[in-house]
């Protein structure tokens, strides 16, 4: 798995794919079928901070009127889920200052590089890097000065900064001092699940999430309907020219404090914008082909067995979801429900956090 960070580091070296690019008569008939299996009370008391999502069938993936859908949205494919918890919103900062004070834990961003264990990921004679390079970091978000004339080089708005970490998401001289109730960003795929271990809980499926989200509103675009002009409402996400400009008709330019935004049916917040959230699933380029590929409504997927990315063959990924507040018409329209994007997971962003589920069976 080669790190994003190392590939940021050496800029000659391929670019990870992370930035968003500009049924069948057996589907449909089955999307008429109520989605959520009503009413299905949870077995015990809900864990605080959560919400009881009864289970049932839906159609994942891009619904047929969606302009925007990418092509590994689809094909839409039949999936059925188990009655499972959600937090209500994304994991806080003060959450996760909890966790770190009871436990200790240090995350990726915040240890030392070990360059060995590094060059393993590389390709063979890669020169090491300066010291003053080779130190602790994560992604930062920052502006351009003009347009853009190329939204797929997302380099042009991603720089590593040193000493950036969840305690300080926009590098040395920040913190989280009065946002204590926004997101935790820069967050590695393995912080979460460390986060999740301490809270006896686990990271939703792919099909888990994506049915949370859509609570049982098919073939719409949104958590909130198919109004787009509604988004500024709805969710956190870029507003104006992408990356030069954010007019903030939604009131925040990086992260807003969680649940600043309507809820949707199922009672969750920001499930569009703010912040991507990570699922357990590998990200695999076949994985919908296969999944629709038998014609069976597929039972609480997990996900691909492997990792596999046809833009880069070369690289492990893991599924995200959700958008975050870099999203905008232009450039990631990911505030939609069947919107999904790969990321490594050796490393986190500026824009990237998570939330958790829990089973009845596992409380």
């Amino acid at each position: 798995m080669i790190s994003k960070p190392i590939i940021l580091i050496y800029c000659s070296f391929f670019i990870l794919l992370f930035g968003c690019k500009p049924k069948t008569e057996q589907l449909e008939k089955a999307a008429d079928k109520p989605s959520i299996e009503s009413p299905q009370k949870p077995p015990i008391e809900s864990p605080e901070g959560m919400v009881w999502i009864p289970g049932g069938e839906f159609v994942q993936g891009a619904v047929p009127q969606d302009k925007m859908a990418m092509m590994h949205e689809k094909p839409a494919h039949r999936v059925r889920v188990d009655g499972f918890f959600m937090d209500i919103h994304e994991v806080t900062n003060a959450q996760f200052a909890k966790f770190v004070e009871e436990t200790g834990y240090v995350t990726v961003a915040e240890r030392e590089i070990d360059w060995e264990e590094m060059k393993k990921q590389l390709p063979q004679g890669t020169p090491k890097p300066h010291d003053s390079i080779l130190q602790p970091g994560s992604l930062v978000f920052k502006k351009t000065k003009s347009s853009v004339p190329n939204l797929y080089d997302y380099s042009q708005w991603w720089e590593w900064k040193i000493g950036a970490d969840w305690k300080h998401p926009n590098g040395p001289g920040t913190d989280i001092v009065g946002k204590e109730n926004e997101p935790v960003v820069h967050i590695a795929f393995e912080d979460a699940q460390a986060y999740c271990k301490w809270a006896g809980s686990r990271l939703p499926t792919e099909a888990e999430w994506e049915y949370a989200a859509r609570s049982g509103r098919k073939d719409e675009l949104f958590f909130w309907g198919s109004d787009v002009s509604m988004l500024s409402s709805q969710a956190n996400t870029w507003e104006g020219e992408f990356p030069v400009e954010n007019i903030m008709d939604d009131g925040f330019e990086r992260t807003a404090p969680v649940m600043s935004y309507p809820k949707n049916d199922f009672g969750l917040y920001d499930m569009a914008g703010n912040v991507w959230e990570w699922t357990s699933d590998w990200y695999n380029t076949n994985y919908y082909k296969e999944l629709a590929s038998n014609g069976e409504t597929a039972q609480n997927p997990k996900g691909a067995t492997s990792a596999f990315n046809s833009s880069n063959p070369y690289v492990e990924e893991k599924v995200i979801k959700g958008g975050s507040f870099l999203c905008s018409a232009s450039y990631c329209a990911s505030y939609r429900i069947s919107a999904r994007m790969a990321t490594s997971p050796d490393s986190g962003m500026e824009h990237l956090g998570f939330r958790t589920v829990l089973t009845p069976d596992t409380h």
